[in-house]
């Protein structure tokens, strides 16, 4: 076994690496970019190297500079992550060149594998079974229509090196092939460098089935069971689980020795996923399921099988890549309980889920008390619900444009997957961030859906119930009252601080009779999410409240929090003797208080709202919504265009956004030309009302 392993990577993945190298009593280095120089990965490693700046191809995907930075700490081994150079044959190859030791599989292994046409050509040799449709080497717009109209619509495009749902776009009729391509061949040729594609008939009600295999030098594949990845948005996975719901004996049979067949016919070596698409309109069948690809790299989602198989699969990686066998036979390979993973992702589904950066100033994952037994022993569940969080980022830190906006995974194992979903969507509801926006909320909600508790999932899943998983919030009784009281309290214990009978909310006028010496009347105006509303409260000489709701009294009680921060509260709401407490937790923030419940975060301001008919109408102005680079202008300056059609579109944070036209009109004006850098609230375009 080598001594030492550096991690080409950042963020929980290198957390994630090191945590096991540790344990094993390997030296652990860590590399890092300009942007990540306190990052938690560079803290944690024995050694660490800068790289370059905080953009990607300056830093962690230069090859060269990784290579030196091995060099440089007498590394003996390179573990890649997943992501930037994981999946990358000429880096495999350098880094063996180098004498050092690859953590991975074979350079030949990762080219077989990793253009998606050449893979499924080699799969039919191996007789596994491939989806349906057209993989040749003719890249033409006509001859990709003509194979469209062949194959029958919808049909999916994908990038043939892509992967994690770049470069793939589902067209529905014929006129909208062109566009989808175009779209799907740029997308590949900016993530990938490679626009080529390929198309696939697409399955009307599809399960994304994938199995965990593993190879030695030994000659030796195994598989580790299956994972269930349908729950995704925009082809990302968001939930995962293994083992799959209502897959069968043989169905599994099945599946996993189609994976170990294809794993073979690569002379496969370490740590891989065999990706299968299953037909799942009549249940998951043994003769409805295909190939799609192979990952040739550990995934994002691998905590669910290390927790229902009880292998620590990072440590297999080591030991494989220094020669040893595999440690166990197949048949010693077992399930036990169920497991799963919600990835928590810097974004605001509110606002279409674009990317959410900036500083977390408040971060807080589940408490320990949610805990239980040890989170990083995940394979015995029979003392109640297990959680372990894998993360790469810390309360002080920054979630940056320049890198994936995933900030946590959160995994749980149970004995049963009711119990599994139960309690990862209440770890959910306890995530505190704020001000960088998170879809904590929306797992939880997807986690809670009947449809989903019932195991009736598929990957149009959250498209097909979004208005339940995205329905929006607003100030509710309960939260008007909660918000009211933390605005309220924490105003007297300013004032009670100053040692002064003038409230610090002088300038609100409707804020009236406050007094520290009499329980009168106050009238508190609130304003969140464009909604105004004033809530009266009278304190009771406790240091607590009773509301008017509906014009009865409502009982409502401020009291500390507990946990890092000494500025928690936690705000009592009861609305009716037979119901029980609502509880928010809160953060006083200047003249608003910023609340949580249920995974939400939302600042409520309690100055006074502007005047009535403030608010104009939208100017036609399409603004960046975060910082990004020009991609696509579909129109020009003087031309028409619907409401809802595309004006600009950016890129950002690895992903397409189209800024569309708000109404009907004329574009006035565009501001940046294709390949310019924009920033955060940018006017990029304008475009006029028809008179």
């Amino acid at each position: 076994m080598f001594k030492s392993v550096l991690v080409a990577n950042r963020g929980e993945i290198a957390c994630r690496v090191f945590r096991t190298a540790r344990a094993m009593g390997l030296r652990t280095i860590a590399v890092y970019s300009e942007a990540d120089a306190r990052a938690p990965h560079v803290q944690m490693a024995d050694e660490a190297v800068l790289l370059g700046p905080a953009q990607a191809s300056e830093s962690y995907l230069d090859g060269a500079k990784v290579l030196a930075a091995a060099k440089a700490t007498g590394a003996e081994a390179i573990h890649p992550g997943y992501g930037f150079l994981s999946e990358n044959a000429d880096f495999a190859e350098a880094v063996k060149a180098a004498g050092l030791v690859w953590i991975g599989p074979p350079p030949a292994s990762i080219r077989a594998m990793g253009l998606k046409d050449a893979a499924k050509k080699l799969m039919i040799e191996a007789g596994v079974p491939v989806t349906p449709g057209y993989q040749g080497e003719d890249q033409s717009a006509d001859t990709l229509r003509a194979e469209a109209d062949r194959i029958g619509y919808p049909v999916l495009i994908k990038a043939v090196a892509g992967g994690g749902g770049k470069g793939m776009r589902r067209v529905d009729r014929a006129e909208d092939f062109a566009d989808a391509l175009a779209s799907a061949q740029r997308e590949g040729q900016s993530s990938f460098g490679d626009p080529r594609v390929l198309i696939e008939t697409y399955i009307t009600r599809p399960r994304h089935i994938e199995v965990q295999v593993f190879g030695d030098t030994h000659g030796t594949v195994v598989h580790l069971n299956e994972r269930d990845c349908s729950l995704q948005r925009r082809h990302q996975k968001v939930i995962e689980e293994a083992p799959a719901p209502g897959m069968d004996a043989k169905t599994r049979e099945a599946v996993t020795a189609a994976a170990v067949r294809a794993a073979q016919a690569v002379n496969y070596e370490g740590a891989g996923t065999i990706e299968f698409i299953a037909d799942a309109s009549d249940g998951l069948k043994a003769d409805r399921i295909w190939f799609m690809e192979m990952n040739t790299r550990l995934q994002v989602e691998h905590p669910v099988t290390e927790a229902i198989t009880g292998v620590d699969l990072v440590e297999w990686q080591l030991r494989v890549a220094a020669g040893e066998p595999i440690p166990l036979k197949q048949d010693e390979i077992g399930i036990h309980g169920w497991a799963m993973e919600a990835r928590l992702y810097a974004e605001d589904p509110e606002n279409g889920f674009l990317p959410s950066i900036g500083a977390l100033e408040h971060f807080v994952l589940p408490p320990a008390d949610m805990v239980t037994g040890d989170p990083e022993d995940l394979d015995d569940p029979a003392e109640g619900p297990l959680l372990r969080v894998d993360t790469g980022v810390e309360e002080g830190g920054e979630v940056s444009q320049f890198y994936d906006p995933m900030i946590a995974k959160l995994i749980v194992h149970a004995e049963t997957r009711e119990a599994a979903a139960d309690h990862l969507a209440e770890v959910c509801r306890e995530v505190e961030v704020w001000p960088v926006r998170t879809n904590a909320a929306f797992l939880a909600r997807c986690l809670d859906h009947p449809r989903f508790v019932a195991g009736d999932v598929d990957t149009a899943f959250i498209a097909a119930e979004e208005d339940t998983l995205l329905a929006p919030w607003t100030l509710d009784d309960d939260g008007a009252l909660a918000a009211a009281v933390a605005l309220t309290h924490e105003a007297r214990k300013r004032t009670l601080a100053e040692e002064s009978a003038e409230t610090p909310w002088a300038t609100a006028p409707e804020l009236v009779g406050f007094r520290l010496n009499r329980p009168a009347t106050l009238a508190v105006p609130l304003r969140a999410g464009g909604e105004a509303r004033v809530v009266e409260l009278t304190p009771d000489g406790r240091d607590g409240y009773a509301g008017m709701l509906d014009g009865e009294p409502v009982p409502v009680q401020p009291w500390p929090g507990s946990g890092p921060h000494e500025s928690w509260y936690r705000t009592s709401v009861t609305l009716t003797p037979d119901r029980a407490p609502v509880s928010y937790r809160y953060l006083p923030d200047d003249h608003a208080a910023v609340l949580f419940r249920d995974g939400r975060a939302w600042r409520v301001d309690g100055r006074p709202a502007a005047a009535a008919g403030a608010a104009e109408a939208g100017d036609g102005a399409l603004r960046a919504p975060m910082p990004g680079k020009v991609v696509a202008l579909p129109v020009k300056a003087g031309e028409t265009v619907a409401k809802g059609q595309a004006v600009i579109v950016i890129e950002a944070m690895k992903m397409e956004q189209a800024l569309t036209a708000p109404f009907d009109g004329v574009v006035e004006s565009v501001s940046f030309r294709v390949g310019d850098q924009v920033g955060a609230d940018a006017t990029l375009a304008v475009v006029a009302a028809k008179d």
